[in-house]
């Protein structure tokens, strides 16, 4: 029987937890004075208001220090998958106040949609929405993306938060201690992010003839959105509302530079060649292939009159839907079209998902290919003489061995990933969507993409958007964490 957790460890996870609320907090002050700006009066009041509750539970929580402030593995993913619990609770409460959500649940919807990079909405009327919760919806896709934990581990110093970094899904250590892993990933954003902005603003305000302060509104929002692999817009029609190739351009390349691992982005900066990684070469080659067939798919159906048009549209939405980013320059009424082979290399693209230690969904690259180095090794046996002895092998920022116990884990979190986007296609079957439709959202939900066929929507079943919300929350985290707050919570309740 698992061990009831004493006062020390609840003090201890409360104490993690609070500090990363004051970090929220203070980036509710982002909006907050953007609406004071603005002119936006009744949003500043809904702000004043989260940063208020953000502020007082995390002061709560620091003032009830623990005497040992050591995390160990089990505490440090107890906290992680709170926090992705608690700050899209408070972070809703502005959304709700502002009556572009019908309902609590569809405004927590869209604070888990997020902070977990996913980009599904229940927002009704987005087009007339105060800029100032535009931008909040924004912001919590940076937090979500490279905000909070990161955040805390670049502020705060303490024995085992090592455990924090790995919980929500990371594996890459750039550099021998986390915290100097965290800041250079806020360096590797901050470059991007001016980089980025400054495109952005330039195509905005030369072809599409935005004024200064709205190429600054939209070049931000996307930017996170786009960065982050979020897929939110300030507009209901997506990256379609810009009708620019240019603004295309800029914005598929935030989306490869969001795809890649920090330590990818680490290489580069050092003029390092990643080509040769494993999963460099799975995801080219998995971007590749799903291209190809969406874009056989719609040449098949002839969905476009041109093949200017077609290669235009298939390769921004494939790059959307395999980066996890959600973006699209078509309605998804027209995306809902897209049957056959088109439907296929779409639906496997979201699944298949970006590279590790980034922050896209799915599955991710290096786990397809050591997937399929697995399977390729097992066929080898059967097939060479017995007693050959087959090589386990890869390069991945350095040679490494493929032992069992990497094949099991990867294999492990791969069928949990399966398995979440059956559960999510099941119940959408029951909710009577159609199979194709309601394995799209399901995958789009799980692997944290945002793309929808028209599923997501104000008027769908309470228990999709649950479904839905839950898929996302767990996607993002990699299920570890997921786990061990299921048997926190378990051994608090019945732990002898």
């Amino acid at each position: 029987m698992l061990l009831r957790p004493t006062i020390d460890d609840l003090r201890l996870i409360a104490y993690n937890v609070s500090r990363m609320l004051l970090i929220s907090a203070a980036a509710g002050l982002v909006p907050l004075l953007w609406a004071v700006a603005a002119g936006e009066l009744a949003p500043a009041a809904d702000f004043l208001v989260m940063v208020g509750l953000f502020a007082l539970l995390g002061a709560l929580g620091v003032a009830w220090k623990p005497t040992n402030d050591r995390l160990d593995w089990s505490h440090g993913m107890v906290v992680v998958a709170l926090i992705w619990l608690v700050v899209p609770i408070v972070g809703s409460v502005p959304l709700l106040l502002s009556g572009n959500f019908a309902s609590w649940l569809d405004a927590f919807f869209d604070a888990m949609s997020g902070i977990t990079t996913t980009g599904l909405t229940l927002v009704q009327d987005i087009d007339h929405m105060a800029s100032s919760m535009i931008l909040w919806r924004h912001i919590l896709h940076f937090l979500g993306g490279q905000g909070i934990i990161i955040a805390a581990l670049s502020l705060f110093s303490g024995a085992g938060s090592a455990t924090l970094y790995f919980g929500e899904g990371r594996d890459d250590r750039i550099y021998p201690s986390v915290r100097s892993t965290s800041r250079f990933i806020w360096l590797v954003s901050i470059v991007n992010g001016i980089a980025g902005i400054l495109a952005l603003m330039l195509v905005a305000y030369l072809d599409l003839g935005f004024s200064f302060l709205r190429s600054f509104f939209h070049a931000a929002t996307i930017f996170m959105a786009a960065f982050d692999t979020g897929g939110f817009a300030p507009q209901s029609t997506s990256i379609g509302y810009y009708h620019s190739a240019p603004f295309e351009v800029v914005v598929a390349v935030l989306m490869i530079a969001g795809v890649m691992s920090f330590g990818v982005h680490f290489a580069l900066w050092r003029r390092r060649s990643v080509m040769g990684n494993l999963e460099t070469k799975t995801i080219l080659f998995t971007f590749g292939g799903t291209l190809v067939l969406t874009m056989i798919g719609l040449a098949a159906a002839r969905a476009y009159a041109s093949a200017a048009g077609l290669g235009r549209q298939a390769f921004f939405q494939v790059l959307s839907a395999h980066s996890g980013t959600g973006f699209s320059t078509i309605p998804s009424s027209e995306l809902a079209t897209w049957g056959g082979l088109a439907f296929g290399g779409m639906t496997i693209a979201m699944a298949l998902g970006g590279m590790a230690s980034s922050t896209s969904g799915g599955v991710k690259s290096l786990r397809v290919g050591l997937t399929i180095k697995s399977l390729a090794a097992q066929v080898k046996q059967v097939l060479l003489p017995e007693g050959a002895v087959i090589s386990g092998r890869f390069y991945q920022n350095g040679p490494r061995q493929l032992t069992d116990e990497l094949k099991q884990g990867v294999m492990g979190i791969s069928l949990l990933y399966v398995a979440l986007y059956l559960l999510g296609g099941g119940i959408g079957l029951a909710a009577h969507i159609p199979l194709q439709d309601a394995l799209f959202e399901s995958i789009s939900a799980a692997a944290n993409v945002g793309l929808s066929v028209g599923v997501t929507s104000p008027t769908m079943p309470s228990v999709l958007k649950l479904t839905y919300a839950f898929q996302m929350w767990a996607g993002r985290l990699e299920f570890i964490s997921v786990f061990a707050l299921v048997g926190f919570l378990w051994s608090l309740a019945r732990g002898k």
